[in-house]
């Protein structure tokens, strides 16, 4: 039986642009440090309906997205909550509906599922009021299942996207698709320059990327829903090709992208992402915890520590926040969790 979770060590950064070659375990390069774990959280705002994504706007306040109900919420610190509005054009369903949320300056972007397709949206924000809305990105593949939908900016500048390949696996090798990829883009929704391909696409070969974190360093990382074995966390590179689905977890085949952490997927279905102390940080929907995943000087992964397992149900959205937290949101009325009390929530979670 294989092992629950493994995690393997990158030889070299360079190596990565090209793929992983060689099966097996090693030993974890970094390990987290003495007390570098997560303090006792504490509930910032409760009652929410499958709280999506959430970003931070320049004066410390957050918004959030409701996946289902297509609210887009201006969350304080103390809790308050103002709705900003419906957001036209969002066709709830399935696993899709407003998504991915990002912003920059007065500009708001937002990632939904519409009737026929997923799109990119601007925004500019005015207070409280949404207008000036431009469609940047249309025709993005859209299902029942694997929708994509993270939105964040890089330390470049430029605004990523991810997107499933929708249940149509072949979807995430077809260059011309932009289902099942990591996209790069300008904030007119154009190719960002310097983009593999001269397109859109960033990486492929994707199933549905959920979560996106950039280290100190400016290394992109994204957790990634597996099938049936394997969830992963990858280390992006440009061009680079990880491997759905023709491989699920590591292979030996130098055309793909070995994965830096791989877990069971009874142990993660990794969402949201955020990078903070010298760890990355991954929500775990049907692993329903908090992973910690310390990382190495040169970006390879050390040993998964789970905090809260079962303590919370189903975590979504993971967000570093000004004040040195993490923000955490739960998915338990979602249709695949079991809702408690003063669900849905987003936790405010202190680092030591």
């Amino acid at each position: 039986m294989r092992k629950l979770w493994t995690i393997m060590l990158m030889a070299a950064l360079t190596a990565c642009s090209s793929g992983l070659a060689g099966g097996g375990e090693v030993t974890p390069t970094a390990t987290a440090p003495a007390g570098s774990g997560p303090g006792e959280p504490r509930d910032v705002v409760t009652g929410l309906a499958v709280p999506w994504a959430i970003t931070f706007l320049p004066g410390g306040d957050a918004l959030v997205t409701e996946r289902d109900t297509a609210r887009l919420l201006r969350v304080t610190r103390d809790g308050k909550v103002t709705s900003l509005g419906t957001v036209p054009g969002v066709s709830p369903a399935g696993e899709g509906g407003l998504m991915g949320v990002a912003a920059k300056d007065q500009q708001i972007f937002l990632y939904y599922t519409a009737e026929q397709d997923n799109r990119i949206v601007r925004y500019r924000l005015t207070g409280d009021r949404l207008g000036d809305e431009r469609v940047l990105v249309r025709g993005i593949p859209k299902g029942a299942i694997h929708n994509g939908g993270r939105l964040a900016f890089g330390p470049d500048g430029f605004l990523y996207a991810s997107t499933g390949e929708t249940g149509e696996d072949q979807l995430a090798q077809q260059r011309d698709s932009l289902g099942g990829k990591i996209l790069r883009m300008t904030v007119d929704g154009t190719p960002a320059p310097g983009n593999p391909f001269g397109t859109l696409v960033y990486s492929y070969g994707h199933r549905n990327v959920q979560g996106l974190a950039w280290d100190p360093s400016g290394r992109l990382y994204a957790s990634e829903f597996g099938q049936n074995t394997y969830d992963e966390i990858n280390l992006i590179k440009a061009g680079g090709n990880y491997g759905w689905p023709e491989v699920e977890g590591r292979s030996d085949d130098s055309r793909y992208v070995n994965p830096i952490v791989t877990w069971s997927t009874d142990e993660a279905s990794p969402s949201g992402m955020a990078y903070a102390n010298g760890s990355l940080w991954v929500g775990a929907l049907r692993g329903t915890r908090l992973w910690q995943v310390p990382l190495a000087a040169d970006g390879s992964a050390g040993r998964p520590v789970a905090h809260f397992t079962g303590r919370y149900g189903r975590l979504r959205a993971v967000t570093a926040a000004p004040d040195g937290t993490l923000w955490v949101g739960t998915s338990n009325k979602d249709g695949r969790g079991s809702p408690r009390p003063g669900d849905d929530r987003i936790l405010s979670v202190p680092l030591s």
